[in-house]
């Protein structure tokens, strides 16, 4: 391992270094070609230079004299700016590419050695190249006629030497080398000190050693933050620990050790949930009591050793493996999700009425713009009278029929939101003419999650049946009994109905059409189980959570009648006691209460 360690570290190193010393290396290189773009374009700025090329660019063809150049000002003025740069070379040609000026006096009068025409053209060019000095960084300026822009009569070539550029990247790779050789160094002591503390740590125990250890522990791990209950091969179970206990309502965890699993008094999912276990099987979701739980079981496999231990049973009848059964059993790991499946919930309210403030925007900024023209063409008893409108009728509209009977502002908000996605689908949700809500509502994530499930399984219900027009109806009561008030809620759709027999098997667990649970029976015609439809959740959960919810508050979720095939559809009923408060909103009693907001005698 410590080899291993030393090995890839050094590779790592290694790697990187060749990698910055290279992206070092051309950064230079670029950096040469803009110090040679710049010497170059002072060159052919110069007035001498212009006017010295621009005369032998008019010359006749012929007459370039090596000797006459080489004593010539553009050889000396060439040469005064290399020694002064401590450039390669410095060349001027005229306009057929023949040198004028170059360090090497012999090839005066000659064709330059690489191509000139993006500079005789009129365009700067650098680059990296091979020439007759070697190889260099170079830069291509045209040299323009005195007097012109655009009359090109020649280039100036300036190049900085490749071993320049090596002097500076060997400058600046000596600080990177330094510091390569020393996280070697630290890499090997870390590695050395690591070695020795991990022998320290296991006791002196081989890799091959831990790895039979690891086989006999796998299917008694116990979890710290999560629940964990182990079943050996033959359906026992070897552990469970306080958090498994608390999770799913076993008072003394203990006690199940060494019990059949049949016996142990868990979740009835547990047995089907191992037959489907895998080393790499999903989690489910469950609702267990109050709470919302993830079950993950894994098959404990051994590895193929020779230090393989046999595995022990404890209780009656040991080691009679089940057949299938996996060599060490399994292990479930039990995770509570009630606080996410609360914040889920939170954030699906906070969703509805986000949805409903968005679709109310541009009603009011209607409303307020009609009111800012009556007053701005002088009729302010006119924009009093809308204003008298707006406040007797209500400053929402909703696609919901008759949402006024809803005197509670979050149901209003709420099913008005769900009454907009009713729409967009072609349902037309109603509240029913008995709604009466005279109180507050006080718990409203409980509240939204019932309701929110029944209408969204509705309104697919709605969709989904053959009846027209599609609709969906809600009636909302609130009764008193003391100071505490109980929510009562009704559904109902023009969908195709439940089967009889499945009036209480839709509230399973996971039930859902997607799975369908038996053919259709006569009387259903083959349609679709209402409620069976994935629910809020979108796996099967929604009624089952939501009648938890409402048990759990001394209420209940039914069905109260199946409907019929061709419509209507199913009636769903909820209770939820400790939900609305005293608090009547006031200014809005007219018509349903009496001037203290008392229900009057018809209405009781």
């Amino acid at each position: 391992m410590l080899l291993l360690q030393l090995g890839v570290v050094a590779v790592v190193v290694a790697a990187t270094g060749c990698i910055f010393g290279w992206l070092t290396y051309e950064d230079l290189g670029r950096d040469a070609e803009q110090q040679a773009l710049a010497i170059a374009r002072s060159v052919a700025a110069e007035d001498d230079v212009r006017a010295g090329v621009a005369a032998f660019a008019d010359a006749p063809a012929g007459e370039l004299d090596p000797e006459a150049l080489a004593a010539g000002t553009l050889q000396s003025s060439a040469e005064e700016v290399r020694r002064r740069t401590g450039s390669l070379f410095v060349v001027i040609t005229e306009d057929a590419g023949l040198r004028l000026a170059h360090p090497n006096p012999a090839l005066l009068g000659l064709p330059v050695s690489t191509d000139p025409s993006e500079a005789l053209a009129g365009r700067e060019v650098t680059s990296q190249e091979r020439g007759t000095l070697g190889h260099s960084a170079r830069a291509k300026v045209p040299v323009h006629a005195p007097g012109s822009i655009t009359r090109v009569v020649g280039e100036v070539s300036v190049g900085i030497s490749r071993q320049d550029v090596l002097a500076s990247l060997q400058e600046a790779i000596t600080p990177v080398a330094l510091t390569t050789l020393g996280a070697l160094a630290l890499a090997a002591a870390a590695s050395a000190a690591l070695g020795r503390r991990l022998k320290r740590l296991t006791l002196g125990l081989e890799p091959e050693e831990i790895s039979a250890l690891a086989q006999d522990q796998e299917a008694v791990l116990r979890g710290v933050d999560e629940g964990v209950v182990g079943v050996s091969a033959d359906r026992r179970i070897t552990v469970c620990n306080r958090e498994a206990g608390r999770l799913l309502g076993v008072e003394d965890p203990e006690r199940l050790v060494g019990r059949p699993l049949a016996e142990a008094g868990l979740p009835e999912s547990f047995p089907a949930l191992l037959a489907a276990a895998t080393p790499e099987s999903p989690a489910i979701e469950q609702v267990i009591g109050p709470r919302v739980l993830i079950l993950s079981a894994r098959a404990v496999l051994p590895a193929r050793s020779p230090q393989r231990r046999r595995v022990r049973s404890r209780g009656p009848a040991r080691g009679a493996a089940v057949d299938g059964a996996p060599e060490l059993g399994w292990v479930v790991m039990v995770r509570d999700r009630t606080e996410l499946q609360s914040l889920t919930r939170q954030l699906d309210a906070v969703g509805a009425l986000s949805t409903a403030l968005r679709a109310q925007r541009h009603e009011f900024a209607n409303r307020l713009h009609t009111i800012s023209g009556l007053l701005g063409i002088g009729d302010p008893e006119e924009a009093r009278r809308y204003v008298a409108e707006v406040t007797a009728t209500g400053p929402l509209s909703y696609p919901a029929e008759q949402a006024e009977l809803l005197r509670d502002p979050y149901l209003q908000a709420f099913l008005g939101a769900k009454s907009v996605e009713a729409a967009e689908r072609g349902v037309i949700l109603r509240i029913g003419d008995e709604t009466l809500i005279r109180g507050r509502v006080t718990d409203p994530q409980d509240v939204t999650t019932v309701i929110g499930n029944l209408v969204d399984n509705a309104v697919r219900a709605a969709v989904q049946g053959g009846a027209e027009p599609r609709w969906v109806e809600v009636e909302l009561l609130d009764e008193w009994t003391g100071e505490e008030g109980t929510l009562h809620v009704v559904v109902a759709d023009s969908g195709n109905g439940l089967r009889s027999q499945d009036a209480e098997r839709i509230f399973a667990q996971g039930w859902s059409t997607a799975r369908p649970p038996g053919p259709p029976d006569a009387g259903g015609g083959g349609e679709p189980p209402r409620a069976a439809l994935p629910d809020a959740h979108g796996q099967g959960f929604g009624l089952s959570l939501s009648r938890e919810l409402a048990r759990r508050r001394g209420g209940d979720v039914w069905v109260a009648d199946p409907g019929r095939p061709g419509g209507p559809g199913a009636v769903f009923c909820a209770r939820l006691p400790g939900t609305v408060a005293d608090g009547t909103p006031a200014a809005d009693a007219g018509s349903r209460t009496g001037g203290n907001g008392t229900p009057t005698e018809g209405e009781r």
